[in-house]
């Protein structure tokens, strides 16, 4: 029993050293009310009803789950082959109906929130023999799903450099019974190459009970743990981590750039001194030790009077319009390098003065951050289909190829350039070359598989010849 209460308090190293930037991350990413009142910063001169006005106008630009999704579908914008997979688990990857691009799509959105993510492969439990009408008629097939680093919390590698066990954490909500109310059970999933375990808390302080322990065949932990490739695994922060604090300043900014306006637009009233000694206290009761307040109603649409002495005194006071634009400007600087930050460079304001030094640094840096977050997504899917096939050994051995070709050009343009290039001479070589070229920016538009690319370069060069 002390063996398995440990099972729910141990975590990994990294886990417990990140655990409080990650959920920070994965609040960022939800947004929402919620998150605002996290993340707006109070001022320490500001009063609570100043502050609580502030709170209920402030609005969130999310761009954390912008950038997130934004990598993911740049990667996703040509689906990856997939030779020799199965039809059945193409379309229902996780066993609840994702198929098996939105399962990978997930994946590589977790990884860009976190830099750390998990794909677990499963078999659902059977007993007795299986044919092929039981696994079609029960759904008897392997499945995967994507993992964040607070659930896969804890695991080990053997002298291998393969993963020797993994800890999976669940909570999920009993319901079964219409006629009992609902409870949540914390639950652990203990992975190694021969067994699988399953732990169960129903409350915080209810004792831990194994409540299946049987082994597999497999031989291997049926997971893939990855990390991103941009120095999160040389115990340096992720890149997100900056991204969720410029995008708070963004957020505090905008919320004072707001404050500011109402301010011009409903400015603080300034009164004579005079004015105020001469209004009358309210008759208070004196069994009460409420405030005294002025007879005199302070409104916009109550007036004021002054003496001549006292003209001009009365006025109202806000902060100048250039005080908000200098916010307005200092968050267009923050937006821009919070896309700069991860890669995905913001375009400069005016493109005709980009020397092309620049504009080519620019598609290769893009490029480049792209082509390496889809080799890793490659060797990631690889991976989960040959533990598939560990499950279930009928299952072929599937190719997996995902697009490394993301030169951020203006494709419009490209095109334009080259039919005018077309025109330019009669000589055949030369318009091999060009349909070479035009072959290239198809591919751009729509993934060309390899035998088709082959046999058209074939017709090309037996064109010119």
């Amino acid at each position: 029993m002390e063996n398995f209460d440990f099972i729910f308090r141990r975590t990994h190293s990294d886990y417990r050293k990140n655990r409080a930037v990650w959920e920070k991350s994965k609040a960022a990413y939800a947004g929402g009310s919620d998150y605002i009142r996290d993340a707006l910063i109070r001022h320490v001169s500001e009063i609570d009803i100043e502050f609580a006005e502030r709170l209920r106008r402030a609005y969130y630009f999310n761009y954390p789950r912008r950038i997130a999704q934004l990598i993911t579908q740049y990667i996703f914008a040509t689906e990856p082959q997939r030779i020799n997979a199965d039809a059945l688990l193409l379309e229902d990857f996780s066993r609840t109906g994702a198929r098996t691009g939105e399962v990978m799509r997930q994946f590589s959105t977790l990884l860009n929130i976190f830099g750390k993510a998990a794909l677990l492969v499963e078999m659902p439990f059977f007993e007795g023999e299986l044919d092929y009408e039981r696994c079609r008629k029960e759904r008897i097939r392997p499945f995967a799903k994507a993992l964040s680093p607070l659930e896969a919390v804890d695991y080990a590698y053997g002298s291998d450099g393969k993963l020797d066990w993994l800890i999976v954490e669940e909570e999920t909500l009993q319901k079964t019974n219409p006629f009992e109310p609902e409870y949540k059970i914390r639950r652990r999933k203990l992975f190694t190459r021969n067994e699988f375990m399953i732990f169960e808390r129903n409350a915080l302080n209810s004792p831990v009970k194994c409540v299946m322990h049987c082994k597999h065949a497999l031989g291997a932990v049926p997971a893939v743990i990855a990390g991103d490739v941009d120095g999160a695994e040389i115990n340096g922060g992720h890149y997100f981590e900056d991204i969720v604090r410029i995008s708070d300043a963004i957020l505090n900014n905008e919320s004072e750039a707001q404050m500011n306006m109402i301010k011009q637009m409903f400015g603080l009233l300034v009164i004579s001194d005079s004015f105020a000694r001469c209004a009358q206290p309210t008759a208070v009761n004196e069994n009460t030790e409420s405030p005294q307040k002025f007879s005199h109603i302070i409104a916009r649409s109550a007036a004021i009077w002054e003496s001549p002495e006292e003209k001009g005194i009365s006025r109202y006071i806000s902060p100048g319009g250039a005080d908000t634009k200098c916010i307005r400007e200092e968050n267009l600087a923050l937006k821009r390098e919070l896309f700069d930050l991860v890669g995905l460079a913001a375009q400069n304001e005016n493109r005709l003065l980009q020397s092309a030094d620049s504009k080519a640094w620019d598609h290769h840096h893009v490029g480049q951050f792209l082509a390496a977050k889809a080799e890793l997504l490659e060797q990631c899917e690889s991976s989960v289909w040959e533990i598939m096939r560990l499950y279930d050994p009928s299952l072929e051995k599937v190719h997996v190829a995902y697009n490394r070709d993301f030169s951020v050009t203006n494709l419009e343009s490209s095109i334009r350039a080259l039919l005018d290039l077309d025109k330019f001479s009669d000589s055949e070589t030369y318009h091999t070359e060009v349909a070479r070229t035009a072959l290239f920016l198809l591919e751009k538009l729509k993934k060309i598989d390899h035998i088709t690319k082959e046999n058209i370069l074939k017709e090309l060069c037996g064109n010119s010849k």
